[in-house]
């Protein structure tokens, strides 16, 4: 049972490690997207508002449209856009030369990613990730009038948004961690829960393969393992109950064998007696005759009295030696050499009615059986054949295993019989074909075939088609390393 609930937590281990790997990821993913998209939505804004400010800008100084103007207020430009936004701003040329600064030390950084894409006019920006510090480069073409005039490059923090997030990915694997603690533990407690009681029922079980049948479980639940429990004690009380009939039973067979042996003892010592008695008398009349007419009488009534009285006891070992009869031993028997044998006699009764008898058998066909009662069975059967099939048929008698059941068929040509008469076949004196019956038949072949097969806990059928009657029977095979208590 160990072993089980080591299983158990192994496999709750593998199941949580590879949630917790799926789950962080899909955090993290999560938080990174929602990261981006603030980012964008926050650059999205300041652009627009940088925008809104040049374009007043411009309006303000009635500035044309071209880059030597965007030049000459570069600085004024991005004065008023850091102080406006809170944010360090560049001021390019169109080529990306930079004219103004609010801090050049942020701008001089050698990864220029967005600062070429806003050069082939599009707007970007990089994310750099410095420690616990996060900042964002953000490039963008001033348009004015559709003629791009210049470069405005924001430099902004995003430390604080990044450092919450990490936070909150930290809380939720610290979460995560404190329910995979309560959950193994939980499952721990379960485990050992189930496991236990299975431990006790598997070592009760060894004891009881061991003949020990006073064990019993003791578990105070209502549960399934709790019914489990009860149903073995239930189990163990049958099977108690059982081994005290059995040894009750032996216990009488015994003393009824050791009876049998008394009675046959003292019958075999009676007989002598009336023998001895009778003999004696009869030896001595035999000599004397009648000279000695009351020695005669007495004689003789006692030899009537003697033989009553062994009359008597003959009887009754007759009726012993019945009640003997019905229980016979069986032995081993190879039911095919014994249908072989029946196959040849019964060929020449064959010939006799202009009929063919074709024997298809394989080797060691064994039965536990009484030899004459399969004889009998096996001419009562081709005997049956004979006399109800066709003028001129040839009938076929196939004899195999069949995995561990021993099969026998016999097939010959006939009338069709109802499926209504089929059933009635095996019952004594009945006669499907009265017509053409053989004189004398009085149908009690195949009923004495189907007491034979019922003796032999073996099974029969008949069926009736294409003109064709044919007779299957099958008994279970007799296994040569099989232990029986019957043997030849």
């Amino acid at each position: 049972m160990r072993k089980i609930s080591i299983k158990f937590l192994l496999g709750f281990l593998l199941i949580f490690s590879l949630s917790f790997v799926v789950l962080s990821q899909t955090v993290k993913e999560i938080i990174h997207s929602s990261n981006q998209n603030l980012i964008t939505t926050e650059l999205v804004g300041l652009k627009n508002n940088s925008n809104v400010y040049v374009r007043q800008t411009f309006l303000i100084n009635h500035f044309t449209s071209n880059e030597l103007y965007f030049g000459e207020m570069a600085e004024e430009l991005g004065n008023n856009l850091n102080h406006a936004t809170g944010n360090s701003v560049g001021v390019y040329t169109v080529n990306g030369e930079l004219l103004y600064a609010s801090d050049k030390s942020l701008f001089s950084q050698p990864e220029r990613t967005d600062l070429q894409e806003a050069i082939n006019g599009n707007t970007a920006y990089n994310i750099n990730y410095e420690g616990e510090e996060t900042s964002v480069l953000f490039s963008y073409p001033v348009v004015i009038d559709g003629s791009k005039v210049g470069i405005l490059r924001f430099y902004k923090d995003f430390s604080l948004l990044y450092q919450q997030s990490n936070r909150i990915l930290d809380t939720t694997l610290y979460i995560t961690l404190s329910i995979f603690a309560v959950t193994f533990l939980f499952s721990f407690i379960l485990s050992r829960h189930i496991t236990l009681p299975l431990g006790k029922l598997a070592r009760a079980s060894s004891d009881v393969k061991n003949g020990n049948l006073d064990v019993r479980i003791e578990l105070k639940r209502k549960d399934e393992i709790g019914r489990l429990a009860d149903n073995f004690n239930d189990m163990i009380n049958q099977i108690d109950q059982q081994m005290n009939i059995i040894r009750k039973d032996r216990d009488q067979l015994k003393e009824l064998h050791e009876q049998e042996k008394r009675f046959f003892d003292n019958i075999t010592h009676e007989l002598k007696t009336p023998l001895t008695s009778i003999l004696g008398y009869a030896e001595l009349i035999k000599a004397n005759g009648e000279k000695d007419r009351t020695f005669f009488e007495k004689g003789m009534n006692h030899i009537v009295e003697e033989s009553k009285r062994l009359h008597n006891m003959v009887l009754k070992l007759l009726e012993v030696s019945r009640r003997q009869a019905t229980t016979q031993e069986l032995y081993l028997v190879d039911a095919g050499a014994v249908l072989r044998d029946v196959h040849d006699s019964m060929s020449i009764r064959a010939k006799r009615y202009k009929k063919r008898i074709i024997l298809d058998l394989e080797d060691e066909l064994l039965l536990l059986a009484q030899e004459d009662r399969i004889r009998q069975l096996f001419i009562n059967l081709i005997d049956n054949a004979i006399k109800y099939s066709l003028d001129f048929s040839v009938i076929t008698v196939q004899g195999h295993r069949i995995e561990d059941k021993v099969r026998f068929i016999v097939e010959n040509p006939s009338d069709p019989i109802d499926a209504d008469e089929l059933t009635k076949l095996f019952e004594p004196f009945y006669l499907a074909h009265s017509k053409d019956s053989e004189e004398g038949s009085v149908g009690l072949g195949l009923s004495i075939v189907k007491s034979i097969v019922d003796e032999l806990q073996g099974s029969i059928s008949i069926i009736s088609e294409d003109h064709h009657t044919k007779v299957t029977m099958d008994f279970d095979l007799y296994h040569q390393t099989e232990e029986a208590s019957h043997h030849d």
